[in-house]
């Protein structure tokens, strides 16, 4: 059965009654190369186990199958359930889970469907909640790799080098925790209905280090606050940010001890840039305490 194909696709919305949710972001696949292509490109073998975010009707599903080990796919729409059940529920290396990727206990999934695999996700994400899903996966710290399709827009944003406009903070987050790549573009003619932007397709490699010796939260802290007003200089984002706990000539001493020029502004920092600084805050409020 092509799942991409839209005659099938109508089929089995009209056999079961479905019609697509606007407000889960619902969009079918009917471009057959774009699954197959998203699954050779994200490196699942048969060691991996696959998370698999929003199946729909399970045209992604269908193409990880024969590459994975085994493939659980979690679904919020229960009207898309027994769709599924007929399309990829007899697939012996399947399973489908009902259920919600936000309220979902992770670790307990891996635990429960991955034993002896190496836990990967590889999903089309819906676009209202890529941000929030993207950041439970990378901090669950239970997969080695994310290969996941976003916005166009989203995805030059997580991929974004220092000094480009799309450079933010969510850039510095996914850099920080992993290796972000841009793998392809898909035209917004690959989908039923036809959403209104282009899509990507990115892969997440996650790092092995730990980012040993930072301290997360201040690091955070820091990079929120700097990008909090983009026009604002360095200085003047996080004396506006500390000004409770430091003064504006401590921060410029805090720049100058980091090499940063007070002028310049948050998108011009890359990672470095920014553990530099969170480690001079550290030792500054250290040294503030002693008196």
């Amino acid at each position: 059965m092509d799942l991409c194909d839209l005659g099938v696709i109508k089929q089995l919305m009209c056999s079961h009654g479905f019609s697509f949710s606007k407000s889960m972001g619902q969009n079918f696949l009917i471009a057959d190369w774009v699954p197959k292509r998203i699954a050779g490109e994200s490196g699942i073998g048969q060691g991996n186990g696959v998370l698999e975010i929003g199946p729909g009707i399970g045209c992604l599903t269908q193409a990880l199958s024969p590459v994975a080990g085994r493939v659980v796919s979690v679904e919020l729409d229960k009207r898309l359930l027994p769709i599924l059940s007929e399309t990829v529920g007899t697939l012996p290396n399947v399973d489908i889970v009902s259920g919600d990727i936000m309220s979902v206990d992770l670790a307990g999934l891996v635990g429960k469907y991955f034993s002896g695999l190496e836990p990967v996700v590889c999903a089309n994400l819906p676009y209202n909640i890529t941000t929030p899903v993207l950041t439970k996966l990378i901090n669950s710290k239970s997969f080695s790799s994310i290969t996941v399709m976003v916005q166009k827009e989203v995805a030059r944003r997580i991929c974004a080098s220092p000094g480009s406009k799309e450079y933010g903070a969510f850039s510095i987050y996914s850099s920080f925790y992993t290796d972000p790549k841009l793998l392809f573009d898909v035209p917004p003619s690959c989908f039923e209905p036809r959403p209104k932007v282009t899509s990507s397709v990115i892969s997440l490699t996650l790092k092995e280090t730990n980012n040993a010796g930072v301290n997360e939260k201040l690091f955070f802290q820091i990079v929120r606050a700097a990008f909090n007003q983009r026009r604002k200089t360095i200085l003047n984002s996080l004396s506006s940010a500390f000004s409770k706990s430091l003064s504006k000539g401590d921060i410029a001493g805090v720049l100058m001890q980091s090499g940063i020029n007070q002028s310049a502004r948050g998108e011009e920092l890359d990672i470095e840039d920014f553990k530099k600084v969170t480690g001079n805050f550290q030792l500054l409020i250290a040294s503030k305490k002693k008196f």
